[in-house]
């Protein structure tokens, strides 16, 4: 049985449920620049002080909305079935969530969703916000394809980070042509045919890329 959090613990994540929603209604409304922090705390009922106690920085207020995906590759990667390579179950993950149109393949276009990514990528400070996320992203995958795939810490952590920068390439591709005004329907073929050439590459170790002009 699933232990139920106690009564600090559910009070501490209605504050920071509140303060979120609070923060993202503001900055969907005005925009990011314009809102302050005292300004979210207000809205929010709370104190800059305790605002701060759960995002650090104006910018967590935003991009902490990515955090559940920061270490999935790598959780993907220790669950995947034996016989299956690391690489075959990112992709078949990644493909699954443009199926069901998991916001963090950057293919739903729910309006809330789709005008947070629009902001986060107008917004420069939360486009490298967001770094911070990749860079953890690809330690964790390099940890997990050294323990489970037996990689050499060399190549784990280069193939990590060529793993994450398809898919944030791939993931921002999409949410840039939802933004503009295109379907997720609409985007799905396309999202689809792009992932497949994406770890295509990744698969040939890039062999296919072109040589330079003369």
């Amino acid at each position: 049985m699933t232990e139920q959090p106690g009564l600090r613990e559910r009070k501490k994540l209605r504050t920071h449920a509140a303060i979120s929603e609070a923060a993202i209604a503001l900055f969907l409304e005005h925009g990011f620049d314009q809102i302050s922090v005292a300004q979210v705390a207000e809205a929010a009922e709370v104190s800059k002080r305790t605002l701060f106690a759960y995002f650090p920085a104006k910018e967590d207020l935003v991009v902490h909305r990515f955090a559940d995906h920061e270490t999935e590759s790598a959780r993907v990667v220790r669950a995947r079935p034996a016989g299956v390579t690391p690489l075959t179950a990112l992709r078949e993950h990644f493909l699954e969530g443009l199926r069901v149109r998991d916001p963090i393949t950057g293919i739903n276009d729910r309006p809330d969703i789709r005008a947070l990514f629009r902001m986060v990528l107008d917004t420069p400070s939360l486009a490298a916000r967001l770094q911070r996320f990749r860079s953890t992203g690809e330690r964790t995958l390099a940890e997990a394809l050294r323990e489970t795939a037996d990689t050499p810490d060399l190549t784990a952590r280069l193939a990590a980070a060529q793993i994450v920068a398809v898919q944030w390439t791939l993931t921002l591709d999409n949410a840039a042509r939802l933004a503009s005004g295109e379907t997720a329907d609409a985007r799905y073929a396309g999202a689809v045919g792009d992932a497949e050439h994406a770890f295509a590459l990744l698969e040939n170790g890039l062999r296919e890329l072109p040589r330079r002009a003369g």
